[in-house]
């Protein structure tokens, strides 16, 4: 962050508190130096969110065991989708469940700012740290739901191969892919109010373009192209390989690598410009 002072008037000294005009290792050591404000927002966010709920932390469960359910009565017993000799149920559970990591995330996120209008007007601290409390807080609810596919492996007889040393990879790949989204939605959100009207919306449509419900394979291959272009169909088809024991398609994945990596620089940069007017339009 950058300082100005200046005098307004006889014995009147003014300083003002401004992010800085480009990243700078002064900036990503403020980060780090913020972490605790990083865990507390982190546990402020999952409290607000099971607050005052009946079942409490039991809705990390039922919400992506309900989808399953209904997903594998509705396209696995009616449509009959293919899934490439896999129990349905379990493969579809295994794409929703980093799918709903993703979307509920990302739609957290993008609210965080205006959400914390009282902190941001008040005191300084590194904004980006409301975003990513948003994303780590649905981390936690993403790594127990794998826990209950697991128990779902266990009772359809799948068991885990070597390929699950790669699911870390997978893991950060994915936090840093929603935390650049949503970095970016949360920063478009405070300058424009559709975003939080319009982002639910768009979410649901990019769900039917991720390979989640349905497998790569049924995809034409004229159009299968379009669909690698989505960073979410190389993460759903890794986890699906990792979790289940199938072959990993790295084209797809190196391609969402290199695109988060893309998505997380212009993400930082146009948070970094719009910052300075946050406690103005929040």
């Amino acid at each position: 962050m950058d300082f100005d002072q200046h005098k307004s008037g006889p014995g009147e000294i003014h300083v003002s508190i401004r992010p800085a005009d480009r990243w700078s290792w002064h900036e990503l050591r403020a980060l780090w130096e913020y972490r605790e404000l990083l865990l507390f927002l982190t546990w402020r966010d999952i409290k607000v969110k099971y607050r005052q709920t009946t079942v409490g932390l039991l809705w990390v469960i039922l919400q992506p065991v309900a989808t399953m359910l209904i997903f594998s009565i509705f396209f696995g017993r009616v449509v009959g989708i293919d899934s490439g000799g896999l129990p349905y149920p379990l493969f579809a559970f295994s794409g929703i469940v980093p799918w709903l990591f993703f979307s509920n995330s990302v739609n957290s996120s993008s609210n965080s700012l205006v959400g914390s209008s009282n902190l941001i007007t008040k005191v300084y601290f590194p904004r980006m740290i409301i975003p990513g409390a948003a994303v780590l807080a649905g981390l936690v609810d993403f790594l127990v739901a794998l826990v209950v596919v697991g128990l779902t492996m266990a009772w359809f007889g799948v068991t885990l191969t070597r390929q699950i040393i790669f699911l870390p990879f997978l893991l950060i790949l994915t936090v840093l892919l929603t935390f650049g989204i949503g970095l970016w939605m949360a920063a478009l959100n405070v300058r424009y109010r559709d975003v939080r009207h319009a982002l639910p919306f768009i979410l649901q449509l990019w769900m039917f373009a991720t390979p989640i419900i349905y497998p790569t394979s049924l995809i034409p291959p004229d159009w299968r192209r379009l669909i690698n272009l989505n960073p979410l169909t190389g993460l759903i088809d890794a986890y699906r390989a990792v979790l289940l024991g199938r072959p990993i398609d790295w084209s797809p994945l190196l391609f969402t690598s290199i695109l988060t990596m893309v998505v997380l620089v212009l993400a930082a940069w146009y948070f970094r410009r719009t910052e300075e007017f946050f406690a103005d339009i929040v």
